[in-house]
């Protein structure tokens, strides 16, 4: 009997072992992330300080034992803004396993897109790609967390309303732009504004890759709008600059879209930039103390992921900002629905956040079912010749008439798209 007992207790005590050694290698299982990113073409006055602010932060979550107990793993592969390689990252990053694809990339997200929809994929559409899928409804697997360049084009809008004495009827509005996808985005809804509200408004495409525009702003200085918007890239904001000299046209009017960032300052000249104002959608500077643990506890013991110069970039921060979101989706869904850590609850994660500014680093949203872009807020900054000095709060502005524009794209991808 005693025989039995003990070979019973052994069995038990196996058993037990076994259940242990699957629970202890469930909590080593990694979440991967995939990162295809243009490294090499377009894109490289940027990606680099995203990748490396994504590295140092899931360096430091890893430090305190990851996600819910689960490693974070970035997958990082070039695509050279490509959309045939962005497929082909994305069908690789998928069976490495990866639960979330980032593009950063207008052409080549709307390449990868009808892909992460039919396979019920989490796609992260971040500051870039297609307006209109903010629509979690349509579109239940792409999530354009943060303010799109549809939201942003709207707030830049309101923000030139406060300085009319909220009338703009008889404004005059130029719209400069890079003649390609990113620079065609927030068309359809500057158009739809200036029918609503009476403002004049005057598109002024430039072609790739934007070193020429001397047409477009001697047609502006004709014009002789009271504001300029500008969706330009890194240097082309430089040639813009010069132009604006040219042609007699004060900084003051300018403003430019997120992605302007600091070495662009530096290139301008701090002086000739003063009074250039930007939209963003995250704080600047090192002064957050996520900011602080990331140089106190990786780059003063020599352990950051590049240049510690970066960390002073709004491109770094950006980065920072779009994973805050992205690692608190995943530790959201870990949370409530458990490991393994499936795409459809990696969904339901991001549309768990309520109101999320990662401690005042960024604009506060929500992300839901409907929406899932988050609400869409951004600040208007400017540049007073040393530094970035706010001029609004965090605002969305023109809610019905982006989502009108929103509805209406929706349903169009939808119907070719069933």
């Amino acid at each position: 009997m005693r025989s039995k007992l003990l070979s019973v207790v052994a069995g038990l005590g196996l058993a037990l072992a076994g259940v242990l050694s699957a629970q202890a290698q469930a909590q080593a299982q990694p979440v991967k992330f995939a990162l295809c990113y243009d490294l090499s073409k377009v894109y490289t006055f940027a990606t680099p300080q995203v990748v490396q602010a994504v590295r140092d932060y899931a360096q430091i979550l890893n430090q305190k034992g990851g996600i819910e107990g689960h490693p974070i793993e970035l997958l990082v592969q070039d695509h050279g803004n490509e959309p045939q390689r962005g497929i082909e990252c994305y069908e690789k990053m998928k069976r490495d396993g990866a639960i979330t694809f980032d593009l950063l990339s207008t052409p080549v997200s709307r390449a990868v897109l009808p892909r992460a929809m039919k396979d019920g994929n989490v796609m992260l559409q971040a500051l870039v790609g297609r307006g209109d899928a903010i629509d979690g409804e349509v579109f239940k697997w792409i999530f354009p967390i943060g303010p799109t360049y549809w939201g942003q084009a709207a707030n830049d809008i309101q923000y030139i309303k406060t300085k009319s004495n909220n009338k703009l009827k008889g404004v005059k509005v130029a719209f400069l732009y890079i003649d390609y996808p990113f620079g065609q985005e927030p068309i359809q809804v500057l158009k739809t504004l200036a029918a609503r509200e009476g403002f004049e408004l005057q598109l002024f495409p430039y072609p790739l890759p934007g070193n020429d525009q001397a047409s477009a702003w001697t047609l502006i200085r004709r014009f002789n709008p009271d504001w300029i918007i500008s969706w330009s890239l890194s240097n082309m904001n430089v040639v813009a600059s010069r132009e604006m000299k040219r042609n007699g046209i004060p900084m003051h009017k300018y403003i430019v879209v997120n992605w302007f960032n600091e070495v662009d300052i530096a290139n301008i000249g701090a002086d000739a930039a003063k009074g250039l104002k930007r939209a963003t959608n995250v704080t600047g500077g090192q002064d957050h103390p996520l900011l602080q643990q990331i140089l106190k506890d990786l780059y003063d013991k020599g352990k950051g992921s590049g240049d510690r110069k970066h960390l002073n970039d709004t491109y770094y921060n950006t980065g920072l900002a779009i994973y805050s979101s992205v690692f608190e989706g995943a530790r959201l869904a870990i949370k409530q629905y458990g490991w393994p850590l499936t795409p459809d609850n990696m969904r339901r994660g991001l549309e768990s956040l309520r109101n999320f500014d990662a401690n005042g680093f960024m604009a506060p949203m929500t992300v839901t079912a409907k929406d899932h872009g988050g609400g869409g807020k951004t600040r208007i900054d400017m540049w007073d010749g040393a530094k970035w000095v706010p001029q609004t709060g965090w605002f969305s502005a023109y809610d019905d008439v982006v989502w009108e524009v929103v509805k209406k794209e929706s349903a169009e991808f939808a119907k070719t798209n069933p």
